[in-house]
């Protein structure tokens, strides 16, 4: 037998044909939804954590706020549970206070983030579009980043000065009144935090509260696998003092989270549906060939061939037909994510999906163990098809040759 090349008048070169584009179409759109998939997740990911902090360890009283409430004691006992955990990177105090930028024309409500000199700006290099970082390692700061969507409702450049109002804690009176300078602008592509965040020096905020130097509102704590993100909270919250909460950013941004969980599931529907049409394709082309040969089965078993050994024949077949769809597929899958990965030629809503350009990700494991699954399972479904030899007899099907 001579592969599965056939005459291209043949029918089963035009089923070939057919169930090769058919594999080849599958693949492809499994990758691309794959890559497509997983970029978006970890960047959502990435973004989240970047601006908030994989863990926030904080008192009960501040789990359900976006500011920090009350506040706790920076102390080394709770540092020291931080080293002791080999899945935490780093951590640094902050503080949240709600105010009020304020210029000629016109207002916007902020979030005033404090951090100190621990803070670790390499993770918002990547998102900063204009200017620099507050310099935080002199006296009290007046410095200030924001995000480009504030600075353009503000209409506020590098260097401008805003006046900033705050209300007092715990007691009546003229807010509190401040004045920073911009030296930065960021842009996360996520409207929550970019409608609201500026970032400055946390004793600012220590001062707006009349809180100690040593007092702070929470601890962002960074992890080096985020595979195991829940374990390390669980871990974290059972060594902290009582009244404190480790909280991992999967609750925090339940809704979030929850919403990019259903992208493997998408994905699983599309592998499923795709496969099943890769197989129905590839058994009706197995079918077509096996019928079309009829009579050199016949031929093969009264040479003494076993039915097994006819079906691996036709099975060999049947996987190189296949393998040649993978080719395609993959080839296609491949040029959309590096055409996407350099030249981001697709863009979406950044107020529906929290990124401007449509981002990717893939690993060779995730490839390779694509198309074994995708060859494995429609190898094994192919043996189906392959059973109509145990009833072709060579006497039947040699009578009139």
């Amino acid at each position: 037998m001579r592969g599965y090349q056939q005459s291209k008048n043949t029918v089963s070169a035009r089923i070939i044909n057919i169930a090769t584009l058919a594999v080849t179409l599958g693949i492809a759109t499994i990758l691309i939804a794959l890559v497509c998939s997983k970029g978006l997740q970890q960047e959502i990911q990435n973004k989240t954590s970047v601006f908030n902090g994989p863990i926030l360890v904080t008192l009960f009283e501040n789990n359900e706020s976006q500011i920090s409430v009350n506040p706790f004691l920076d102390t080394e006992e709770i540092r020291t549970h931080f080293q002791k955990e080999e899945n935490i990177l780093r951590s640094h105090p902050i503080a949240i206070k709600a105010g009020m930028l304020r210029t000629s024309a016109d207002f916007e409500g902020v979030l005033l983030k404090g951090v100190s000199t621990d803070f670790d700006w390499s993770g918002i290099t990547p998102f900063l579009t204009r200017g620099r970082f507050p310099n935080l390692s002199g006296g009290i700061s007046n410095e200030i980043l924001l995000s480009e969507t504030l600075a353009r409702q503000l209409d506020l450049k590098l260097g401008d000065q805003t006046e900033a109002f705050f209300q007092r804690e715990h007691e009546a009176g003229l807010p509190l009144r401040r004045r920073f300078t911009v030296v930065g602008v960021f842009s996360s592509g996520f409207p929550d935090i970019d409608q609201t965040l500026v970032y400055g020096d946390l004793r600012q905020v220590q001062r707006l509260n009349g809180w100690d130097s040593n007092s702070i509102g929470a601890f962002e704590v960074y992890i080096k696998n985020y595979e195991h993100l829940e374990q390390t909270a669980e871990r974290l919250y059972a060594v902290l003092p009582s009244d404190l909460n480790s909280i991992p950013i999967s609750q925090r941004f339940s809704s979030v989270y929850q919403w990019i969980a259903l992208f493997d599931f998408n994905v699983l529907i599309i592998l499923v549906v795709m496969l099943l049409v890769g197989v129905i394709n590839m058994a009706t082309a197995l079918l077509v060939l096996i019928l079309e040969r009829s009579r050199m089965v016949g031929l093969l078993k009264t040479l003494g061939a076993g039915n097994a050994l006819i079906q691996k024949i036709f099975l060999y077949n049947g996987v190189a037909i296949m393998s040649k769809g993978l080719l395609f597929g993959n080839l296609i899958g491949l040029g959309f994510y590096f055409s996407q990965k350099y030249w981001g030629w697709i863009r979406l809503d950044p107020a529906t999906y929290f990124v401007d350009i449509a981002p990717v990700s893939l690993s060779f494991t995730e490839l390779l163990v694509l198309n074994l699954f995708f060859l494995l399972i429609s190898s094994l479904l192919l043996w189906l098809p392959s059973k109509i030899i145990l009833k072709i007899s060579p006497a039947k099907v040699l009578r009139f040759r």
